[in-house]
């Protein structure tokens, strides 16, 4: 969203009402020549100031005279307004001074490499302190200053310049000020709805810059409230969907912020609200954008243990199952996000079976899914076999034994195997998909590029051998079960693909030998004296 860098506007009487109205544009400005005395528009101070300095070479001394003259600015206009609190029309001029200053600031974007230089004179405290200005408008040209300087294209390939700017607005508060700011913004105002966007993208570009930012800007401000306050609103517009892109961010690569948010019950509020998607579909690609956005959160709040019960006792595991029936546009997401409740989570795994969701899970493994321009595309077609295959293997791994386990099994013998054929035609396509990989690194290496063993793992894995893994892991429970027509019926399908018990070994063996210990040497002993009881049994 691009915001008018000389936009004209009206100052409001709120938040103590003392603020003098700025004057107002009327549209060009008035033909006649006699009105030598009409007040210039913050438009036309600004495009006018703007000629003024585009002469100018970007340098130290410029840099220099634009701070010099910003500070004097800022000065008069505190002192303006301390000695005539009561009476606005005393300090509008310095008001509208200040605001022109702040237009001509935004010229150091054209030199990041000054950024240093900016810090070192020391103007960040006294940018940074007009966030929390009374006239909200003078708030706004500072949110799009810092906008402004921090752009991603601005840093790009600026990365110590960068780094000082960023490390200087953070000593100085700026996430604190900034998301203050946020809390003071109205949602009606046009002016004000873009200063907020304008916010979230500072807070995104000093996250892009520092990763840390990520953690500290939720320790220290109230951020993830104000961020599920907007997500819970029904009406959607382009700040839910940035809010729900700037949620998702802040969860991604934080076990400290997906704990946090689910303190907070957020769980509960990010399912309401992508439950209003569960029998429609999202009217835009903006919107289409926020609900994977959303989706993206609800994953990666998945990721604690403390989480994923919270999920099941909100009743995530029957939402996801009615998305799922439904076959809107959500349904691939309500996959991802059950596969993510039920790894490694038994209760998960238990409570879908009770609820009856294995028909519709297996409707999915056999390729019955619903068609729409997005999941014709080939590669979303193999993202669901993906993700449907890892959720079949999480089940396995989280029901063990009882009815649960015999109605699970049961899936593989119903309408003569048909089940068991789908999973061999799996095991088949990536099996040859990691193959093709294989030959290509192998060509690659003949031409002299070295691959160390790490790299080549993972390239396959990239490949597709992950989910082959996952499919030797549901056949060997399949084979462990000990029933006879399952066994045949994988002796068969083996047999006729030229294919022996030895090459699922082969897969298990490698799976065995890579397992981490991410999640201590306990349950990674665990994990492969699991597939260990596999191996053996074939």
């Amino acid at each position: 969203m691009e915001v008018d860098n000389a936009r004209s506007y009206n100052t409001k009487r709120k938040r103590g009402g003392d603020s003098p109205p700025l004057p107002a544009s009327n549209g060009n400005p008035s033909n006649d020549n006699d009105s030598d005395n009409f007040d210039l528009s913050l438009l036309e101070v600004a495009e006018k100031s703007q000629k003024e300095s585009a002469v100018e070479v970007l340098d130290l001394r410029t840099l220099k005279k634009l701070v010099l003259s910003f500070e004097r600015r800022y000065k008069e206009n505190i002192e303006a307004r301390l000695k005539y609190p009561d009476q606005p029309e005393r300090f509008a001029d310095s008001e509208i001074e200040l605001h022109q200053e702040l237009q001509k600031l935004k010229l150091l974007a054209g030199g990041p490499e000054l950024y240093p230089d900016l810090v070192n004179l020391n103007t960040i405290p006294s940018i940074l302190g007009l966030l929390s200005h009374d006239n909200t408008d003078i708030a706004i040209d500072v949110v799009q200053l810092l906008q402004d300087l921090t752009d991603e294209d601005v840093l790009e390939d600026n990365d110590e310049p960068a780094r000082v700017l960023v490390d200087a607005l953070i000593e100085n508060n700026v996430l604190e000020l900034l998301v203050q700011n946020l809390q003071r913004l109205s949602d009606t105002d046009p002016d004000e709805m873009s200063a907020v966007y304008n916010s979230l993208a500072t807070i995104e570009n000093l996250i892009e810059v520092k990763p840390a930012v990520a953690e500290l800007v939720c320790e220290r401000t109230k951020i993830l409230r104000w961020l599920l306050g907007k997500i819970k609103v029904r009406e959607f517009d382009s700040n839910k969907q940035y809010a729900s892109e700037i949620l998702a961010i802040l969860l991604q690569n934080s076990t400290a912020n997906q704990k946090r948010l689910g303190q907070m019950n957020g769980v509960d509020v990010v399912l309401q609200a992508v439950a209003m998607y569960k029998s429609k579909d999202p009217k835009s690609s903006d919107e289409e954008e926020m609900v994977e956005n959303l989706f993206d959160c609800l994953c990666c709040l998945l990721m604690p243990l403390e989480n994923k019960e919270r999920f099941v006792k909100a009743e995530g595991v029957e939402l996801m199952i009615i998305i799922m029936k439904q076959k809107k546009s959500a349904y691939g997401s309500a996959i991802r996000a059950l596969d993510f409740a039920m790894t490694k989570y038994p209760p998960a795994c238990e409570r879908f079976v009770d609820v009856l969701g294995l028909k519709t899970a297996f409707a999915a493994f056999m390729g019955k899914i619903p068609m729409s321009k997005k999941n014709k595309k080939e590669r979303y077609q193999e993202e669901l076999e993906e993700r449907i295959v890892s959720l079949i293997a999480s089940l396995f791994g989280g029901i063990l034994r009882g009815s649960r386990r015999e109605r699970l099994l049961s899936k593989f013998v119903e309408n003569e195997c048909e089940k068991i054929d789908r999973l061999m035609e799996l095991y088949i396509r990536y099996s040859d998909r990691v193959k093709v990989e294989t030959e290509r690194m192998n060509q690659l290496e003949l031409e002299d590029l070295e691959m160390d063993e790490e790299e080549r793992y993972n390239r396959r894995l990239e490949s597709g051998l992950y989910t082959l893994q996952l499919i030797a892991v549901i056949l060997g429970h399949l084979w462990c079960s000990e029933h006879s027509r399952m066994r045949a019926r994988i002796e068969l399908l083996l047999k006729q693909h030229k294919l022996t018990r030895e090459d699922v070994k082969d897969i298990l063996q490698e799976y065995h030998d890579n397992i981490g210990d991410l999640d201590g040497p306990e349950e990674k002993e665990r994990a492969q004296s699991r597939i260990q009881k596999f191996i053996s049994a074939f």
